[in-house]
């Protein structure tokens, strides 16, 4: 199975900004997006792990998207949003610094994830996207949370 074969001609991407770069989310794991609002910290959590939310009466896990994916922290802002997103059977929200557009996948925008050395890149690059003069990249958003972490809405 290629890679194109989960990302076909037609698919739907909600573009997000995340330190100052553009990344492409599969709308099918998003369920909404909202405001920021400040979360209440988890002791001994892993450091991308801002907190929890009250997400209408369910406990949300927030997740600081740019310091998961190795950009360094958020500093969270009045256009900060928080997409809540299913992630295999799992909620939980992820801070970007904000949401640009979606796109729809046409014939030939989907590169194959360019080969940088390190394995580490494959795990949360599933390909890369051109758009007019822009590289956009397509999260593998199974590796935001990896089964092995027990984050979710209760």
């Amino acid at each position: 199975m290629s890679f194109l074969d989960n990302f076909p001609t037609g698919r739907e991407l909600i573009i997000v900004e995340i330190a100052g770069q553009q990344f492409a989310i599969d709308i099918m794991a998003v369920r909404e997006i909202r405001g920021w609002s400040s979360s209440t910290r988890l002791p001994h959590a892993p450091s991308h792990v801002l907190g929890m939310v009250n997400l209408r009466g369910s406990v949300l896990p927030v997740i600081d998207f740019a310091a998961r994916l190795g950009m360094g922290d958020s500093d969270p802002h009045a256009a900060s949003v928080v997409i809540v997103a299913e992630i295999g059977d799992r909620l939980c929200g992820l801070l970007v610094d904000g949401v640009c557009d979606i796109l729809t996948l046409s014939d030939g925008m989907l590169q194959p994830t360019p080969e940088v050395g390190d394995p580490g890149v494959r795990e949360f690059v599933r390909g890369v996207i051109t758009h007019g003069d822009n590289i956009i990249t397509l999260l593998c958003m199974d590796a935001v949370i990896p089964p092995s972490e027990q984050l979710e809405a209760a």
